[in-house]
């Protein structure tokens, strides 16, 4: 059960609503007039767009610039990281990326900030908005501007998208990052976890977006794991590369 049936628009001052009446069009959501504790609201103010909901306790945004992303941008290790050698950046080979969960980008982030082109696929309508603003004012910021010049969003199924890609469209490198499954205890959950499990509920096609990667990708496959989780569909990769708490399942094409 996911809680985009219930969300609705709030504009946090008046020269911000005309964008939020646009936005909520967009979506075919409801426009509220007043910011309520009691039910999700996507937040349109001048700095961003966030969510805000009950459980969350305040409200969640992507920003590219500031933040995790920034000390990870800085100090996350460059091409020698776990996630660029699973990606397969070398010297002189910067494959181009499809990320097919791209959820809050982050990762998605990282691999433009080493030089690589990535097209970020979100079929969630929410996150896609919010990841859309993170982008466009990452554009806008001086320090990630080139950056974000590599990162290129589509709102739609990956397995669609991938199905109507020609041969010549193919990427190198098809990035996979399934959702983990939900804890029983939500307090141990984060924040920013608990509202993609409201957003966009359990995982249940990742087989079924691993075929259609496999298929795809003129490299390889990456499919991000928690460290002791069985391969997808119980697939054996061709080969794994791992850091503390996570393994990348590598499939080469």
């Amino acid at each position: 059960m996911t809680i985009l049936n219930d969300i609705t628009v709030y504009a946090d001052s008046p020269n911000q609503s005309d964008k939020a009446e646009q936005l909520a069009q967009h979506l075919s959501l409801a426009v509220s007039n007043m910011l309520t504790n009691d039910k999700p609201q996507l937040l349109v103010s001048e700095a961003h767009i966030a969510v805000t909901s009950p459980e969350l306790g305040k409200p969640i945004w992507i920003d590219f610039t500031q933040g995790k992303n920034a000390h990870r941008r800085q100090f996350g290790g460059g091409r020698g990281q776990a996630l660029g050698k699973a990606i397969g950046l070398k010297k002189g080979a910067t494959p181009t990326i499809l990320d097919a969960t791209a959820g809050y980008g982050r990762d998605a982030f990282v691999l433009a900030t080493l030089g690589c082109h990535i097209t970020l696929i979100e079929r969630n309508p929410i996150l896609a908005t919010l990841l859309e603003d993170a982008i466009n004012r990452a554009q806008n910021d001086p320090e990630t501007q080139d950056i974000a010049k590599n990162m290129q969003l589509i709102h739609q199924n990956s397995v669609d998208y991938l199905a109507q890609l020609s041969p010549e469209q193919y990427p190198d490198v098809v990035y996979i990052d399934p959702m983990y499954p939900s804890r029983q205890k939500a307090a141990l959950v984060k924040k920013e976890m608990q509202l993609l499990h409201q957003l966009i509920g359990p995982d249940t096609d990742s087989s079924e977006l691993l075929k259609a990667a496999r298929k795809s990708a003129k490299k390889r496959v990456v499919i991000k794991r928690p460290k002791t989780a069985l391969p997808i569909n119980e697939q054996k990769p061709s080969t794994t590369v791992e850091s503390k708490n996570t393994r990348y399942d590598v499939y080469v094409s």
